[in-house]
């Protein structure tokens, strides 16, 4: 049912859109502004230079520092989930997964993937006259009406999902150590072996496997050829970049590396950084809005392959073994590094910490664009525009974090932030570098930690102070507040997880591990 709807309400806002272009140019002719949205994967809030304090800087991201210094940096920004699918879920739909559908990762075999039911941000704008064009991982359904094309963009050039997701000829830096694609023992635990990375333009294989040593200059070069030929055409547009780094395998340009003084993580980061940096220097004369922000914190189980998460350890949950980053809700999971630079429109050198979230993007680039989401729905994001053009320090009285596979069912809103209070109702860890895992703990009465006072999160509030009692109390209303209307909302999907051979994308399946790369060959 809920499909059918999805069908006949993006028939109507394809016929508004139909309507709205045979209009006369003169009426209601405003300059929209353009929009470039940067998604970083597995990044850490240390990463960011200018998150570090200054004696301790690296300068591995000079291009980020300069837009800090030159727009807004956020410190209390977080991902909305703290992995992959559920993340991006959120970020275009402006809702919880528990909303969307999307609780945890889709796969290689994967049928399906965001449920056609819900409407997407480049959806809205595409059809108020944007160029929407993406470009890298999708990570939301690689197949017939859930790809890229049929979502919102008029143009993809990508991954389908993560780029360890599958097998190259060229293994980049990983743990564990993969082999290549044309290997004669192919299988190893932890690695794809089966079907090689493909390189997707619009709905056609153009590469497979695809050569990760020059997807960075791959990705920068179309980017720019976008923006140019927006331009050129003087039709607003939005470009979502989701970026390959900081997700394994690392692959950086090889001429970097000689230099002992870098590490492989740290190269990769300058090469990202020098991305961001090309981007910032061709929109630096237009009403362009550039926003840098990540899915999720550092894979700590990939050792020297992952970030840094600066002061938020999780230290609770390391004195109990396991990792407290990518896939917790402690703060190393899910707080980012993000930063929005917009010349004329966002003042220099601002700093915010308004609690906020990635799906706050969903909101507030369709108020900037002046386009107004469905009302049949509801969503969890809000509208940050005061925020990045006012210096507003306003953010979400209460963001829920869900388990994205620690401890507890996918999904569940099991952590609560309220101002500077942060509340745990269960708590589980990740793998760690060194193998460990934390065990899943129940709280009643849940963990509470003063993050003003204990940003590492190691010593839990006193449950028998009045402090305590009052947080618990308010966190604990608007937990239940939020379930009651997710229980009550009409507009919940449901996510496919299903999955079958046939679902992987292969250009050629008569060829070892679906190869096409050495003609790339053009493959439906």
């Amino acid at each position: 049912m809920a499909e059918i709807f999805s069908a006949v309400f993006l028939s109507s806002v394809l016929l508004c859109a139909l309507v709205i272009r045979l209009l006369p140019s003169n009426i209601g002719s405003v300059t929209k502004p353009n929009f470039i949205i940067i998604l970083a994967d597995d990044i850490g809030w240390g990463d960011l230079d200018a998150n570090s304090n200054p004696e301790v800087r690296k300068n591995n991201t000079p291009f980020l520092n300069l837009m800090a210094q030159q727009g807004l940096r956020f410190t209390d920004f977080h991902s909305p989930a703290s992995t992959c699918s559920p993340s991006r879920a959120a970020i275009l739909t402006g809702r919880y997964g528990l909303r969307n559908g999307v609780t945890h990762n889709f796969g290689v075999k994967s049928v399906a993937g965001l449920p056609l039911s819900e409407v997407t941000f480049p959806q809205l704008l595409q059809a108020a006259g944007y160029h929407t064009a993406m470009i890298g991982k999708w990570h939301l359904g690689h197949n017939g009406p859930y790809r890229p094309t049929n979502r919102g963009f008029d143009y993809y050039l990508g991954v389908p999902y993560s780029n360890d997701m599958g097998c190259t000829d060229t293994p980049g830096y990983d743990l564990p150590q993969c082999p290549p694609c044309d290997s004669r023992s192919l299988k190893r635990e932890g690695c794809y072996s089966s079907v090689g990375l493909p390189l997707i333009e619009n709905n056609s294989i153009v590469e497979q496997p695809l050569d990760l040593w020059t997807l960075t200059e791959t990705y920068k070069t179309t980017a720019l050829r976008i923006i140019d030929n927006a331009r050129e055409k003087g039709q607003p547009y939005l470009l979502y970049i989701a970026l390959a780094h900081m997700h394994v395998p690392l692959a950086p340009s090889p001429s970097p590396l000689s230099n002992s003084r870098h590490s492989i993580y740290a190269t990769s980061l300058q090469e990202m950084d020098s991305l961001v940096g090309a981007l910032k220097s061709a929109v630096q004369d237009s009403d362009t809005l550039l926003w840098f922000t990540g899915d999720n914190g550092p894979w700590e189980q990939k050792c020297q392959y992952a970030g840094s998460v600066g002061p938020f350890k999780g230290q609770w949950q390391i004195k109990r073994g396991g990792g407290s980053a990518k896939r917790t809700t402690w703060e190393g999971g899910h707080r980012v590094p993000t930063v929005a630079y917009w010349p004329g429109r966002i003042p220099q050198n601002i700093t915010s910490s308004a609690l906020l979230s990635g799906m706050d993007i969903f909101s507030t680039v369709l108020s900037l664009a002046g386009v107004a989401p469905p009302t049949d729905r509801r969503y969890d994001g809000i509208d940050a525009t005061g925020v990045l053009l006012n210096g507003g320090q306003t953010g979400h009285e209460f963001l829920f974090h869900p388990n994205s596979g620690a401890a507890g069912q996918y999904g569940d809103l099991q952590t609560v932030r309220n101002r500077k209070h942060k509340a745990f109702y269960i708590t589980g860890a990740a793998e760690a570098c060194d193998g460990s895992r934390g065990s899943e703990q129940h709280h009643d009465p849940p963990l509470i930690f003063n993050l003003e006072a204990d940003e590492v999160e190691d010593s839990p509030m006193d449950p028998g102070t009045a402090e305590y009692q009052e947080a618990a109390d308010r966190m604990a209303r608007g937990r239940e507040e939020l379930l009651w209307d997710i229980a009550t909302d009409q507009s919940v999907s449901t996510a496919d997880y299903s999955t079958e051979g046939s679902a992987a994308p292969c250009c050629d399946p008569t060829r070892p591990v679906c190869r096409c790369h050495a003609l790339k060959l053009l493959c439906q």
